[in-house]
């Protein structure tokens, strides 16, 4: 009877393990350095050498654990073959084969931000729901789609990439992806800087900003609630690119919530408010009251989803 399963978040400088109960509780959490040198070769056998430690000091039983669960960032297909994860130095490999020959245990592998979907959906801000989105604001911009349960990996594993729709046809400045005019350069953290660096340099408004020896998100939306008039201005403008970007998701998966998580959704009320007036302006009619929810596993949130795939 498996009792047991395992969360696993690769992330460029750790990765985080989770021990979870087959109910949904995490039982314990850990980390260990994610060695990508010689391109990553040493990544998944510390990993299987990390849980089995594990295992034995828990005497925990192979029999008793459902499998392993882990997300990587990068796309990866149903059968789990990553398709090149840059940031580990991996290429084309099926990762789900080669963690559980290493293990003896079943593998679940999956895109990292999807991963993040999934828990919170299974237990975070997105738990009750059926149908939910999960959007990350980090230094890029994440998603992860949840469609009556399941996860949308799509036929090359980027389904739910919604950091890279091309929002801005205009656009002159280029995405790290290589197009131009990506939601990530507007609605990610370096990308509401990136706003705010523009505005400063083409308008003469006074705001708190220019006395910032170093601008970030954090910093341009606590000026916005001390009511800085440019600052607000930012939000907006982070706002109506975020919402217009979801009311055109809406339209092709008409989920039930919206869940907002990474670093930029700390920020709370002020940017949930935001985005949600500007999505109700641009969305369908028949989309138009989906709801709007803060995660609440924060860097947790792809262990869970971890486990969540395997079971």
């Amino acid at each position: 009877m498996s009792k047991y399963v395992y969360g696993v978040d690769i992330g460029g400088t750790t990765v985080k393990i989770g021990l979870f109960s087959v109910e949904g509780e995490l039982l314990e959490k850990w980390e260990i350095t994610t060695r990508t040198d010689e391109g990553g070769a040493y990544i998944l056998s510390d990993i299987a050498k990390s849980v089995e430690e594990n295992m034995s000091a828990k005497g925990i039983k192979k029999e008793e654990v459902k499998g392993v669960g882990m997300g990587v960032p990068g796309p990866v297909k149903e059968d789990g073959t990553v398709v090149k994860c840059v940031n580990l130095g991996w290429g084309v490999f099926n990762a789900a084969e080669e963690l559980s020959s290493l293990l003896g245990l079943p593998v679940k592998v999956g895109n990292d931000a999807n991963m993040a979907a999934l828990g919170e959906y299974w237990q975070g801000g997105g738990k009750g729901f059926n149908s939910v989105i999960m959007v990350t604001l980090g230094t890029g911009v994440g998603g992860g789609i949840i469609i009556n349960g399941k996860m949308l990996a799509g036929v090359n594993g980027a389904g739910g990439e919604i950091g890279h729709m091309t929002i801005d046809l205009d656009e002159q400045d280029v995405c790290n992806c290589g197009k131009k005019g990506c939601l990530e350069q507007y609605a990610s953290a370096t990308g509401i800087v990136r706003l705010a660096n523009r505005a400063l340099q083409t308008s003469e408004k006074p705001s708190k900003l220019r006395e910032a020896k170093y601008i970030s998100a954090k910093e341009i939306f606590d000026c916005a609630k001390s009511g800085d008039n440019l600052a607000l201005e930012l939000v907006e403008e982070h706002g109506k690119r975020l919402g217009y970007a979801l009311a055109n998701i809406a339209c092709v998966v008409d989920p039930e919530a919206f869940v907002i998580g990474g670093g930029v959704s700390r920020a709370g009320d002020i940017l949930i408010n935001a985005v949600k007036k500007y999505y109700q302006e641009y969305a369908f009619h028949a989309c138009r009251n989906t709801q709007f929810h803060l995660a609440t596993l924060g860097n947790d949130a792809g262990m869970y989803g971890g486990a969540a795939s395997v079971l």
